[in-house]
C-alpha cells in the first residue's frame, strides 16, 4: 500500500503489519508530547465524542443481546456495573425494570451519563471500581468492553474481581466481556498491531508480551488536523481471568463466543464469562 494515498487520506483498508508510512509517522510526530493531558483516557475530550466515535457500539444489535442476557441474570436482583460509562448498557438496562448502579473513574462521561433520559433510575458514582464500594447487595456485577484491561496491573485487575465479589450476594454473578489477546496475529518479533485506517483515521496496537502492556494509538483526522486518543493496557488471557475470580471466592459458570451464548472455541475472538461467588 503506498505511502502517497495514505497521506492523502483516500484509503481505507488496513496497513501491513509493522508499516505505518513514514510520511504520517512524521505529521503524527507533531501532535505534542502529552496527546492525552492531564485528563486521563477518558477526560472530557473522549467524553465529548465517545458515543459518537462508538456508535456501531450503541446498535440495537449489540445493546440487545447484552442486554438481554443481563437481565436474565439479575433476575430480580439489582445490578452494579463497573465503568458504568455513558450508560450504553445500564440504561437498556434499567428500562427492563433491573435496578441499577454504576461506578466510572470519569467524572466526564458520568456527566454525560446523567444528561440522558432514565439517567435518574440509575445510582451512578465517581471512583474506582477496584476499591470504591456502593451502598446494597448485588445478584450482578458486570464489565463489558474489555474494560478490564484499563486497569494496567495484575494487581489493579484482582483488585477489580475482589471488588465485585465483595458487592455480590452469595451466589451473585460478576459478567466479564473482553477480547482474547491477538497475539496469533502477530508475526514473531512483530509488536504492531493495525487496527484500522479509514480516511477518518488510524489505530494500532503495540504489545509488550512480557508485561503484558497494550498501547493503544489511536489517531483521528480532523478538518486538517490529528487528533490522538492514546490508551494504555493491560491484557490478560482468559484462564488468567478464571484464576483472579478464585482468588476473590468465585468460580468460572459459563463461558460464551458472544451475548448470544456463541460457543466459545480457540479461533473465538472475544468471550463473555461469567463466574458466580460460592
Amino acid at each position: 500500500m503506498g505511502e502517497r494515498l495514505l497521506c492523502k487520506q483516500e484509503v481505507a483498508g488496513s496497513i501491513p503489519a509493522g508499516s505505518i508510512p513514514r510520511c504520517l509517522l512524521d505529521k503524527l510526530g507533531h501532535v505534542g508530547d502529552d496527546p492525552g493531558g492531564s485528563e486521563g483516557f477518558f477526560g472530557e475530550r473522549v467524553a465529548a465524542v465517545y458515543d459518537e466515535r462508538s456508535a456501531n457500539m450503541f446498535d440495537p444489535a449489540v445493546v440487545g443481546p447484552a442486554v438481554d442476557l443481563l437481565a436474565e441474570l439479575a433476575g430480580d436482583g439489582a445490578a452494579l456495573e463497573f465503568a458504568i460509562g455513558t450508560g450504553r448498557i445500564a440504561l437498556p438496562l434499567a428500562e427492563r425494570g433491573v435496578r441499577v448502579a454504576g461506578i466510572d473513574n470519569s467524572e466526564a462521561m458520568v456527566a454525560r451519563l446523567r444528561e440522558k433520559p432514565g439517567a435518574e433510575r440509575i445510582d451512578a458514582v465517581v471512583g474506582d471500581m477496584a476499591a470504591t464500594r456502593v451502598d446494597g447487595e448485588f445478584s450482578l456485577v458486570y464489565l463489558v468492553f474489555n474494560t478490564i484491561f484499563n486497569l494496567v496491573t495484575q494487581d489493579g485487575q484482582v483488585a477489580c474481581f475482589e471488588n465485585a465479589a465483595a458487592h455480590l450476594r452469595s451466589g451473585g454473578r460478576f459478567v466479564i466481556e473482553a477480547r482474547v489477546p491477538e497475539l496469533q496475529r502477530l508475526p514473531l518479533g512483530q509488536t504492531v498491531l493495525p487496527w484500522r485506517a479509514e480516511p477518518a483515521g488510524i489505530s494500532a496496537y503495540v504489545y509488550d508480551v512480557v508485561t503484558q502492556r497494550l498501547s493503544g494509538q489511536h489517531y483521528h483526522f480532523i478538518d486538517g488536523t490529528v487528533e490522538t486518543s492514546p490508551t494504555e493496557m493491560r491484557y490478560a488471557w482468559p484462564a488468567e481471568l478464571d484464576l483472579m475470580a478464585r482468588l476473590a471466592g468465585m468460580r468460572l459458570e459459563d463461558r460464551w463466543g458472544g451475548w448470544r451464548r456463541e460457543p466459545f472455541t480457540a479461533l473465538s475472538p472475544s468471550h463473555v464469562s461469567v463466574y458466580k461467588r460460592s
